[in-house]
């Protein structure tokens, strides 16, 4: 089953691919998401990856929370559902 994780705290520099390779490192990645603004398409500082295997995910907060990337300390947590807006 997947299992979908926040990335916080990403440099405006990192991509999508970098965060990918990064996250290969502890299991399959499904997807990898920069969040960007709409207006400026900028990236907004945090990512959803989805890996392929719930193991894997947990392995990879375990590994790559509070690891540096882009000269950015990453807060790697599991992903809350999204809250309804009213």
């Amino acid at each position: 089953m997947n299992k979908k994780l926040f990335v916080g705290n990403l440099s405006y520099d990192t991509s999508e691919d970098a965060l990918k390779e990064l996250f290969s490192e502890a299991g399959e990645v499904e997807s990898a998401v920069i969040i960007t603004d709409k207006m400026s398409g900028r990236s907004k500082g945090f990512a959803f990856i989805e890996m392929a295997k719930e193991e894997d995910a947990e392995k990879a907060v375990e590994m790559l929370n509070g690891k540096e990337l882009d000269g950015r300390s990453l807060t790697v947590n599991e992903a809350r559902p999204k809250r309804e807006s009213y």
